[in-house]
């Protein structure tokens, strides 16, 4: 009366099987979250919509990032996450450029000749087409003027 029916042995593979399936997508799950890319376009545009000169940083939690004139993206171990920046274009910076030392804090006087070799840099890097490259520790942006020029600069 305690026996077995014949065909438990099925339940058990069914069960084995299902057990399997279920490990395998909780094993696909990444193991982090996605790196916060609308906590960063909102640093971005909090210094973009400014009537004078401002600086603000953001610390990144990404692997890697790439900054264009309306959007960036950030990939991290949780995934990739993409935000669209509300006010812009900004000006992606490369690193050891004059548009670097001026995001770092030198006045655009220092690292130009003239204000229009700035604004050719400026509208160069807006027009730059972005593309993936190791993050650093933070994100730093800056918000310029030089003689009715105005720009922001985003070096990460």
């Amino acid at each position: 009366m305690l026996d077995a029916p014949v065909d438990a042995w099925y339940v058990w593979i069914g069960v084995a099987a299902a057990s399997a399936a279920a490990f395998g997508v909780a094993a696909s799950f990444p193991t982090a979250p996605p790196p916060d890319a609308a906590g960063v376009a909102s640093t971005v545009d909090s210094v973009a919509d400014c009537e004078y000169a401002a600086t603000a940083e953001h610390p990144l939690s990404a692997d890697e990032i790439r900054i264009g004139a309306h959007r960036l993206g950030l990939r991290g171990d949780g995934g990739t996450a993409h935000a669209t920046f509300a006010y812009g274009p900004v000006a992606p910076v490369a690193a050891g450029t004059g548009l670097d030392a001026v995001a770092h804090g030198a006045s655009p006087e220092t690292a130009f000749d003239s204000p229009a070799v700035f604004r050719t840099a400026v509208r160069d890097a807006r027009d730059r087409r972005p593309e993936w490259r190791p993050a650093a520790d933070r994100l730093l942006v800056r918000c310029v003027s030089w003689e009715g020029f105005d720009a922001t600069l985003v070096a990460g």
